[in-house]
């Protein structure tokens, strides 16, 4: 350690959702790196993942449903689950840090329970966000909107009471739940919706924050492979077989490439018949590794696998299953590297089309490369552990 650093203890708390888990976990990595003591709260589904940065886990369970991935579709009902886990994670976090509080607390957008406990102790505290962030004028062009849907106010008294019986120094909804003092935003602004709007005074973009993955990081290229294509829809909505034998059909034998199909855990491989050779599928894949030797993406575009197709400069072809990656995929289109086919439309023709028009246009190449420039100088790990070890100074 350099010697104008001294050793702290640096807690991360998190939600058990592995695309809120992975985009800070080089990040957490390095600050274990660099002779800190960082533990990490969560659930046993990431704690393998956790645990290999060498932090050291400190169990808290979750109610959230990781397990099937059974997400409502209703804003408020999400929103609850958020808030329930909250409420039963802030005693299992009490039972540890109240003991052992932690010299800096980080937080993920989505772990209520830390930014109370944070409060209550009077210790610093800095989010980091796996997704976009509000901007100046968000709460009247979206949550305004939220809070007129059915169960808002019930869900805005509760929360309230139990912010005032939780010790919270922040006991205003609205305050609590916007952005802090200090918040890293691990995305490439480019990413960024009304990226002009946002408050650089207290949030500050370091773009995708890749790394060495241990267990998970190696994959070699083919040596007669002319260009690979990764076809991956994340962690959460993985259960799409036709929309797997949609892709063989279309990449399938296609001269010169070699693809790399990621199909989860929920998917019976039976189900997509015959795996044409130049095909290799597997439930789980090291994404990032494989994006650096990739010349094409099908993604979902959750923000982790839009923000690593920028940093890796691959155009990409969005399939939007849920959530923010309608909003990400327009991005994608807006920004002028990637085309977007909805699950209904994508078909192999479709699919093969799309393949075919993205990797042959030189314009799309010119523009993959500018972002691909402008997300890995936003200084990704390293300058979010410099941020880091500055708010601890």
């Amino acid at each position: 350690m350099s010697s104008t650093r001294s050793r702290a203890h640096i807690a991360m708390i998190g939600v058990s959702a592995v695309s809120h888990v992975l985009p800070s976990l080089e990040v957490i990595r390095e600050l274990v790196a660099r002779g800190h003591r960082v533990t990490y709260a969560n659930g046993p589904t990431v704690a393998g993942r956790i645990e290999a940065t060498g932090a050291e886990l400190v169990p808290c369970g979750s109610v959230l449903p990781v397990a099937d991935n059974n997400w409502p579709d209703d804003p408020i009902a999400a929103m609850s689950l958020f808030f329930d886990d909250a409420v039963q994670a802030l005693p299992q976090l009490r039972a540890f840090y109240d003991e052992d509080p932690a010299d800096l607390y980080l937080y993920d957008i989505g772990a209520y329970a830390a930014r109370a406990l944070a409060e209550s102790q009077n210790r610093p505290l800095m989010q980091l966000s796996p997704t976009f962030v509000g901007w100046e004028s968000y709460g009247k062009d979206v949550a305004a909107q939220i809070w007129k849907l059915p169960g808002a106010d019930a869900y805005r008294a509760q929360f309230g009471r139990w912010l005032t019986e939780c010790g919270a120094a922040t006991t205003d909804l609205d305050v609590f739940c916007s952005r802090p003092a200090n918040t890293l935003a691990l995305i490439p602004r480019a990413m960024q919706p009304h990226g002009d709007d946002v408050d650089t005074d207290t949030v500050t973009f370091v773009g995708s924050c890749a790394g060495r993955r241990d267990g998970e990081q190696a994959w070699t290229r083919p040596e007669d492979a002319e260009r690979v294509l990764l076809v991956s829809l994340g962690s959460a909505y993985t259960d799409r077989p036709e929309f797997y034998r949609q892709c063989l059909a279309a990449y399938g034998d296609l001269p010169g490439w070699h693809v790399v199909l990621q199909v989860g855990r929920h998917t019976d491989r039976r189900e997509l018949g015959a795996i044409p050779s130049n095909v290799e599928v597997h439930s789980w894949v090291p994404q990032s590794a494989i994006l650096e030797q990739a010349d094409a993406f099908v993604t979902h575009a959750g923000m982790g696998g839009s923000s690593e197709g920028l940093y890796a400069g691959v155009p990409m072809i969005a399939v939007p299953q849920g959530a923010d990656q309608f909003m990400n995929a327009d991005r994608l289109v807006e920004l002028g590297v990637a085309r977007r086919i909805d699950t209904g439309d994508a078909t192999a023709d479709a699919l093969r089309t799309a393949l075919i028009e993205l990797v042959d246009d030189p314009a799309v190449a010119l523009r993959s490369a500018r972002l691909r420039a402008e997300a890995r100088a936003e200084g990704g790990t390293m300058r979010a552990a410099d941020l880091i070890e500055e708010l601890l100074a």
